[in-house]
């Protein structure tokens, strides 16, 4: 275990960790690990802890991480988290149609581990509680899509961008068949709601196998390739309806000597230094006419020269629709559609720089081919063909722009803050604590997980037969929910009074009934007569923030220290806790108008809208 583990393991900060190695000489030495990132034996850190009358609580889910990640080779950590998932599947009698990885954990507890685990999460949030823990220890090394991201391209491939209608591969709960030739961990697919059967691949087999139990034990139908795509296409007889992928980026030997000739090539061959593009034209050619594909891209793939004459004939045959910058310094989104035969390609391509407001990009492509942010393609068809979508921003009028640096000058000036109405005590003295998992044993609280699959697209309102979804990001934005999913007995449904919390410290109470929790979130259900909803809804949000980023998953939240106090004192704690939850609000909406104020006020001095106040010389002189 790492000492980020240890600080979670004690409810401590990492410094605090770092103090007692330096003053205590009886502290466990490392176990394994490097000098700077040491590796600790659970055994040894919990009899530490109890001889020095330190307080600590291993939740199983730590417990068989710490059991599970010592019992092998860390250069081996993504085979021993593979072999968990087919041990999880086999308890569930899915297991028969993966090849289990070439390695035995040396620790012969696990399997009864992993069955309590299961017991007490279920097959799917057992798996999902070891694959967090997987992806935060090797944070650095895993390209992970975010989350947000993930989401938007998920919709986008259901969506008819002629239309705005969902695509014609199904209904709102079937996505048909969908294909992500990059896969990864599978997080793509896993977010594409729906799904009849998944389809994906990649090089690294370990990776692979992951990616194949998330989606299996998530319900999905699912077939796993390990190789290269582009060299050695898993798939090459099918043809799916949806294409999501996250590609690598910057391989020079994608393979094109051997691939010169290849059929994929159908808008050019790609240039050596161009791979991108190759796996854009891959993506294609593996879904159906009318089908669509969402492709992230390094933002100098839309510019670069080499590949000019590629982007071109994309555009040329209507194959490009879009090309959406996800946040400043981020990658593009490009949304491809297979044409039809026969089909008038459409005279317009989006170009839209999103800075950062996917929701922004998705109504800018139910717009399209009308709005600001469509440019016609013969614009386009120049020396360059450079499609980037800071270099097409539509620039206002003066008029128009001078009213939109005000009015962001005005609401910035607004949102101002009051500071909040606290006092320094005469007396300070600590609170007594308890914890969130003493509160639940002690029926104070009822803690439920939400299962581990995706929620089914956006729910203007909701179909029959399906219910609202709420989100990690409806909570973290404190919006209504945005997603949808088939009504059932496994749907963890949401009730006035509730608090819904994401890992990554949002909580909000909820209001009204008739909506389900959505993947990944935690339901506590207090008893109304011992432990106020807005006070433990405000200790939530800040128990990240007090721990730091050591405190990341569903089990730390557990463990979070809750101040001891009668009801009538929570509900003033819960109002200033709500104050200073509002105003957290409000510098962040200060700080991204500012960012917009700024941006504004370079572009507008720049061309001339703007200028400072002492210079009043006239346009032109």
């Amino acid at each position: 275990m790492t000492a980020g583990d240890i600080a979670r393991l004690a409810g401590v900060g990492r410094a605090t960790v770092s103090n007692w190695r330096r003053r205590h000489g009886d502290f466990p030495r490392p176990a394994g690990g490097t000098a700077a990132s040491p590796l600790f034996s659970l055994a040894a850190v919990e009899d530490w802890l109890r001889r020095n009358g330190k307080r600590f609580e291993v939740s199983l889910g730590d417990r068989a991480w710490q059991r599970l990640r010592a019992s092998g080779d860390d250069l081996r950590l993504a085979d021993l988290v593979g072999w968990a998932g087919m041990h999880l599947l086999d308890l569930r009698g899915d297991a028969g149609k993966l090849a289990w990885p070439d390695i035995e954990p040396g620790d012969p507890g696990l399997p009864g581990l992993l069955a309590d685990l299961a017991a007490e999460h279920g097959h799917a949030g057992a798996f999902d509680l070891l694959f967090q823990r997987y992806v935060r220890a090797h944070s650095r090394r895993l390209a992970i899509t975010p989350a947000d991201v993930a989401g938007l391209m998920a919709r986008l491939v259901r969506r008819d961008t002629d239309t705005g209608t969902d695509t014609d591969a199904g209904t709102d709960t079937d996505a048909g068949t969908v294909l992500d030739p990059a896969c990864g961990l599978g997080t793509l697919l896993l977010a594409v709601p729906g799904a009849r059967r998944a389809l994906g691949q990649d090089t690294d087999a370990s990776a692979a196998r992951i990616a194949a139990v998330r989606l299996l034990l998530a319900g999905t139908p699912a077939e796993i390739a390990a190789a290269d795509s582009l060299r050695a296409d898993g798939f090459a007889g099918e043809v799916a309806d949806a294409v999501v992928c996250d590609p690598p980026s910057g391989d020079r030997a994608w393979g094109r000597e051997e691939l010169t000739g290849d059929p994929r090539w159908e808008y050019g061959l790609p240039p050596r230094g161009e791979p991108e593009l190759a796996w854009a034209q891959h993506c294609l050619a593996r879904v159906r006419p009318g089908g669509r594909a969402a492709v992230l891209m390094p933002a100098a793939v839309a510019g670069r020269r080499p590949g000019r004459r590629v982007r071109g004939d994309l555009l040329r045959a209507g194959a490009l629709r879009a090309v959406v910058t996800t946040a400043p310094g981020g990658p593009d989104l490009w949304l491809l559609r297979r044409p039809r035969p026969g089909e008038r390609p459409p005279g317009a391509v989006l170009l839209l720089d999103a800075e950062g407001d996917l929701a922004r990009a998705e109504r800018e492509l139910e717009r399209y081919p009308d709005g600001a942010f469509s440019v016609p393609v013969i614009d386009l068809l120049d020396d360059e063909v450079d499609l980037s979508p800071a270099r097409h921003r539509p620039r206002p009028g003066a008029e128009a722009f001078g009213r939109r640096f005000a009015e962001v000058t005005r609401r910035l000036r607004a949102a101002a803050p009051a500071p909040p109405d606290l006092e320094p005590r005469d007396d300070p003295r600590p609170l007594p604590v308890t914890t969130i998992s003493e509160l639940a044993r002690a029926g104070a609280v009822a803690i439920s997980h939400a299962p581990s699959g995706p929620p089914s697209g956006a729910p203007a309102s909701a179909a029959p037969g399906t219910v609202p979804v709420l989100t990690a990001a409806d909570v973290t934005a404190g919006s209504g929910p945005s997603g949808t999913a088939p009504a059932g007995p496994a749907l963890i449904m949401l009730e006035p009074g509730d608090v819904a919390a994401t890992a990554a410290g949002a909580a909000r109470v909820i209001g009204e009934a008739g909506a389900a929790l959505g993947p990944t979130l935690t339901r506590y259900r207090p008893d109304p007569e011992r432990l106020d909803a807005q006070f433990l809804a405000g200790v939530l949000t800040f128990a990240r923030t007090r721990a730091g980023a050591a405190s990341s998953s569903r089990a730390d939240l557990a463990r979070t220290r809750v101040p001891r106090l009668p009801l009538d004192r929570q509900r003033a704690y819960g109002r200033a806790l709500g104050e200073l939850i509002g105003l957290t609000d409000t510098l962040r909406e200060m700080s991204a108008l500012g960012e917009t104020l700024v941006r504004l006020g370079f572009d507008g001095l720049l061309h001339g809208d703007l200028g400072p106040r002492e210079d009043r010389a006239p346009r032109g002189s």
